[in-house]
């Protein structure tokens, strides 16, 4: 082994101070304290912060498409022979032809606006997301008439499933006393709720046909949406598309769509990583201080030692050990903490929201209905493996220090 008996056995004797040495137990002690919690701290950031991504990802591509077309030239006409030639491009797995549009949806002298999507009742039970968070009612009776209404737009509303929803749109019909909105009443069939409060609160979905003469499209759509195998290919597979079609339509994928809102969330994720780890910088100067107070009042038992026969490699070795032992107890410390709450973290904010009687994690602030957290193997080893490794580099000064001192000078005045 790199370390004798010797030296780990005279290291944990220094760890264990005694009472004239308590100042340097009291520095070690918050020296751990600090490692440990910017460890912990570390971990459940990078956890919540990951999560927030993967859980925002899965509902925006649950809900959107990873690639949307658009004709520049008005409705696409002939969309089934369109969607049919798209799904056959490598790499896509479905193509769903859309009506979307904005209204107003008003319920008993209430109202709030809304974005409606026009989409086949098949393609619509396609959508796991969707078709697995029917609250209310049941997915398979979406069609005929039937409306799908978020969750939380229906409580705004007072609406429950069967009750009728009136859509306004402002392209109305014109007539001799000026241009009168178009408006149409339809039943709810059921209530989903996906987790995300931008959705939840403002889509409504009705049948392809419906939506067609709604927003009155003629023969055609407005929008077809691709589903590609993995999101991150959608560069690829929008260059074939361009190709496959030609200048007359567009293409918008999820990347693009949304690019500043993962860019914001990637941006609060470094800066957050950098500054929790001056957390554990500082805990690592405390750990050199506390070790070159150690050497300081050890000096005369190194003296002893070296008179002894131990070695200048011996007695750094003892003050790497008792400094290093610090760092791995903080980080291993840190670590379980770091796992356990962000594995538990959803149960943690209802504790702490019925201890204290505040909404700690409002969905409209924070577009998710729960607090996500997904721990990363590989960035919790580095957050461990940078604390180990300020930890070792804390401890190289003051052991070299001890090493380099003269038994003479350190027994001169014994």
């Amino acid at each position: 082994m790199i370390f004798g008996a010797f030296e780990r056995t005279v290291a944990f004797r220094y760890l264990r101070a005694r009472r004239k040495e308590g100042f340097i137990s009291v520095i070690a002690g918050f020296s751990l304290l600090g490692i440990a919690l910017g460890v912990a701290t570390l971990i459940i950031v990078m956890s919540v912060m990951n999560g927030f991504r993967a859980e925002l990802l899965d509902r925006i591509l649950g809900v959107n498409g990873h690639i949307t077309v658009y004709s520049n030239s008005g409705p696409i006409t002939g969309y089934d022979d369109l969607a049919t030639r798209l799904a056959s491009i490598d790499r896509v797995t479905r193509a769903h032809p859309q009506v979307q549009g904005q209204v107003m949806v008003t319920h008993a002298g209430q109202a709030s606006g809304a974005v409606v999507r026009g989409i086949a009742p098949e393609d619509l039970l396609e959508r796991d997301l969707l078709a697995d968070n029917v609250k209310s009612g049941r997915a398979q009776d979406f069609g005929g008439q039937g409306a799908l209404v978020g969750r939380r737009l229906a409580m705004k509303l007072g609406l429950t499933v069967g009750d009728q929803i009136t859509l306004v749109t402002p392209r109305g019909n014109t007539t001799v006393m000026g241009t009168v909105p178009r408006m149409k009443s339809f039943p709810i069939a059921g209530l989903f709720e996906v987790g995300m409060y931008e959705y939840d609160s403002s889509f409504v979905y009705l049948p392809l046909d419906q939506a067609r003469q709604f927003f009155r499209t003629g023969e055609g759509v407005n929008a077809i949406e691709l589903f590609v195998q993995n999101p991150d290919d959608v560069d690829a597979v929008r260059d074939e598309i361009a190709r496959m079609l030609g200048p007359g339509y567009r293409t918008v994928d999820w990347q693009r769509a949304n690019s500043s809102f993962f860019n914001a969330i990637q941006v609060e994720r470094n800066v957050m990583f950098l500054i929790l780890t001056l957390i554990i910088v500082v805990a690592a100067f405390n750990i050199i201080s506390g070790q070159i107070m150690l050497v300081k009042d050890k000096g005369p038992d190194i003296a002893i030692l070296r008179t002894m026969g131990a070695t200048r490699g011996m007695i750094m070795r003892i003050f790497l050990i008792s400094g290093a032992a610090i760092g791995v107890i903080g980080t291993a410390a840190g670590f379980a903490l770091g796992l356990a709450f962000a594995t538990n973290i959803e149960t943690i904010r209802e504790w702490l929201e019925a201890l204290t009687g505040t909404n700690l994690f409002a969905a409209e602030i924070y577009f998710l209905s729960n607090l996500p957290a997904k721990v990363d193997p590989g960035e919790v080893a580095t957050v461990v493996g940078m604390s180990l490794g300020l930890s070792l580099l804390a401890t190289l000064y003051p052991s070299w220090r001890a090493a380099r001192l003269d038994p003479v000078e350190a027994l001169r005045y014994e």
